[in-house]
C-alpha cells in the first residue's frame, strides 16, 4: 500500500497501516508542510493524482491512497494506476454499503453522473438520492433521510467528502479507505496474488463520460442590467428562464427530480447550472460522450442566456469554439 498526503497522513501509516501488516514501502509526501512544496494536497488535483498513480506504478503496489491534509476528503489507486475518485470512488464505496444494507439509499451531491443513478439503482439495486453539494449538506439529507424512515447509509460528495451512517455521519476520509483496505485484505487471504483487482470489479459497469467540464460563468455585479438588484436575483433569474426555454426543445429534459439548479439531460449526455452558495458565479457542468455533444448541451444553455448581459459568457464560448 502507499499513502500520499500530509497533516495527519504519517499518522494513519505509523498507527494503522504498518500495525496491520501492511507494507507501505514507496509511500509519499507524508511530512507537514503547510508550504505544500509537493502538489496542492487535494485528491481531485491534476497533478497530485498523477503523483500516486506514478508512485503505486513505480513499487508495484497493490493500492495507493492520497487524502487531503485533514483527511476529511481522499481517493485511491488501483494496481493498474486507474484513478479511483469522483463518480469512481462513490460507485466502489456503493457497492460495498450495499452488500451490507441491501436497497439502502446512498446520498450524493449534485453533480454525479447520470451513469452513477443507474449503477446504484439497476446494477446494485440501492437507490440514488442526488442532493446540493456541500459534503454538509449531502450529510444532512442522509441523516434527515433516515429520520423519515428512508434507510440511507452513505453520503459522499465527488469531491472526496464522504460518511457513513455506522460512523456517526463523521466526514471522515480514513474511515472510507479503510472501508476498502478491508474489502482489499478480505479478498487477498483468498487469492494472494488478486491485487487490488476485487476493488476495480466492484466498480465495473459503471458508464463513464468522454467529455466532463465544469465551466465557471460569472455575474458582473457591477452591470446596469442588474439594476440595483442583488447577483442572487439575477442569477435565479436566469435559472428560471433556462427552465422555460428547455420545456420548449424536444431534444431535451429536464430532471424530473432535482434539488439544485436546472439539471437536464439530452444528446447522450447532461448538463447542470446551478448559482454557486457564496459568489457571483453560475457553475456549469457538461458530461457527454463526445465533444460534438457536449458542444451541442453548450450551445442551449448560451442560448438561454443570452439575453441577460451581465453574465460573462466567454468561458462557455472558448469552450465551444476549442
Amino acid at each position: 500500500l502507499l499513502m500520499q498526503g500530509m497533516g495527519q497522513v504519517a499518522f494513519f501509516v505509523d498507527k494503522v497501516l504498518k500495525p496491520l501488516g501492511a507494507v507501505t514501502d514507496g509511500s509519499q509526501f507524508l511530512e507537514p508542510d503547510g508550504l505544500f512544496p509537493n502538489h496542492i494536497p487535494n485528491p481531485e488535483d491534476k497533478a497530485a493524482m498523477e503523483a500516486i498513480t506514478q508512485a503505486v506504478l513505480n513499487n508495484k503496489a497493490d493500492l495507493g491512497i492520497i487524502f487531503d491534509t485533514d483527511v476529511d476528503r481522499s481517493a485511491a489507486v488501483d494496481s493498474s494506476g486507474r484513478e479511483l475518485n469522483r463518480n469512481r470512488l462513490i460507485a466502489l464505496m456503493s457497492a460495498i454499503v450495499l452488500e451490507e444494507h441491501p436497497g439502502t439509499t446512498v446520498v450524493t451531491d449534485s453533480v454525479t453522473s447520470d451513469g452513477l443513478t443507474v449503477f446504484i439503482e439497476k446494477k446494485l439495486g440501492g437507490k440514488h438520492h442526488r442532493f446540493k453539494r456541500g459534503y454538509k449538506n449531502v450529510i444532512d439529507e442522509a441523516i434527515r433521510l433516515n429520520s423519515t424512515g428512508e434507510e440511507s447509509h452513505l453520503a459522499m460528495e465527488t469531491s472526496g467528502h464522504g460518511a457513513l451512517k455506522e460512523n456517526h455521519w463523521l466526514d471522515d476520509g480514513a474511515y472510507m479507505m479503510v472501508k476498502l483496505l478491508n474489502k482489499l485484505a478480505g479478498a487477498r487471504t483468498l487469492n494472494p496474488n488478486i491485487g487490488s483487482k476485487v476493488l476495480t470489479d466492484l466498480a465495473e459497469g459503471l458508464e463513464e463520460a468522454a467529455v466532463t467540464v465544469e465551466i465557471r460563468l460569472k455575474i458582473d455585479q457591477n452591470h446596469a442590467d442588474l439594476k440595483g438588484g442583488s447577483f442572487r436575483d439575477y442569477g435565479e433569474s436566469i435559472l428560471k428562464h433556462l427552465e422555460s426555454v428547455i420545456s420548449k426543445d424536444p431534444n431535451l429534459h429536464k430532471a424530473p427530480k432535482n434539488h439544485e439548479g436546472v439539471r437536464v439531460s439530452g444528446y447522450g449526455g447532461w448538463f447542470l447550472l446551478r448559482l454557486s452558495l457564496h459568489d457571483p458565479v453560475l457553475p456549469l457542468n457538461i458530461e457527454a460522450q463526445s465533444k460534438g455533444d457536449a458542444i451541442k448541451l453548450g450551445l442551449a444553455v448560451l442560448a438561454a442566456s443570452s439575453e441577460f448581459s451581465a453574465l460573462d459568457t466567454t468561458a462557455l464560448n472558448t469552450f465551444l469554439q476549442q
